[in-house]
């Protein structure tokens, strides 16, 4: 097992003022009373990398992997979280979900807020927030295998833009119209994880943030900061005969070594991502 700050983090995009990450799953973005057992973070790993102090503005959950976003400075992580709380950033997910949504849809559905206590869960008198969800199903299959009571079992990959930035919204919103996402362990089906690690050897939350789109809080030029699917979580698709459905974009260069998802093992292959700059934001 590699130490604490051994591993190197797979960076996307750097400058003087901005740095962004492919975290891999399983690897938490900062301490938190949610998991106390956990000793290696995003942003203590990256702070050693760079020698040099980083800013978390966004965050993902453990089990995702994708584009993750760091400050180099207090005064532009204020800006960099401001364009978050107010909506000004896009971004875009992928992920397998179980059963057949419809082609396209928008989930608005208010969410209970949680609060980084132990086990992080919202009690019945929490304040609602406004949360809404975007989504697009990209493939579907049907696999051979009882799992609930029907004789064959049903899954679909869908693109996510979360248009609201709410405390596990996909992972909330997706259980809310009956799709939940596999691999999670949270708000999923135990039988339909279980199925996915048997067939796949797949034990990981198959959620990962393939895009952010943002204003640069400096420069005023526009970013579009890709992460290229893990190559566990592409393997998975290629297993299911889903790649041609994604983005090329968002698919690992196979002339690259893809990001292995072992954070839990100290583990980190290097990746590849794409930063595109595009003229100015007015």
């Amino acid at each position: 097992m590699i130490e604490t700050g051994a591993a190197v983090l797979p960076i996307i995009y750097q400058d003087q003022h901005l740095v962004a990450i492919h975290k891999p799953a399983g690897l938490l973005v900062h301490r938190s009373p949610i998991d106390r057992r956990e000793r290696r973070f995003a942003l203590q790993m990256l702070r050693d990398q760079l020698g040099q102090r980083v800013y978390s503005v966004h965050r993902l959950d453990k089990g995702t992997s994708g584009v993750l976003l760091f400050a180099l400075s207090s005064a532009v992580g204020r800006a960099l979280s401001m364009g978050f709380e107010e909506r000004q950033v896009g971004k875009s997910y992928l992920a397998v979900v179980r059963g057949h949504p419809p082609l396209a849809g928008e989930i608005d559905h208010p969410l209970r807020r949680h609060f980084d206590s132990e086990g992080a869960r919202a009690t019945a008198d929490a304040p609602t927030q406004d949360a809404c969800t975007r989504y697009r199903r990209l493939a579907t299959i049907e696999l051979p295998h009882r799992v609930d009571r029907y004789p064959s079992s049903r899954y679909a990959l869908v693109e996510l833009e979360p248009l609201s930035g709410r405390r596990h919204q996909l992972r909330r919103h997706l259980k809310h119209i009956a799709h939940p996402i596999i691999g999670d362990a949270t708000y999923g089906k135990g039988r339909h994880n279980r199925l996915f690690q048997t067939l796949f050897a797949c034990d990981r939350l198959l959620l990962a943030c393939t895009e952010l789109r943002l204003v640069h809080p400096v420069s005023g030029a526009a970013l579009t900061l890709r992460a290229p699917l893990a190559n566990d979580f592409h393997r998975l698709l290629a297993r299911l005969e889903w790649s041609s459905a994604v983005s090329p974009q968002w698919l690992p260069d196979a002339a690259a070594p893809g990001l292995e998802e072992s954070a839990a093992d100290g583990e980190s292959n290097g990746g590849t991502a794409q930063v595109t700059a595009c003229g100015d934001a007015d």
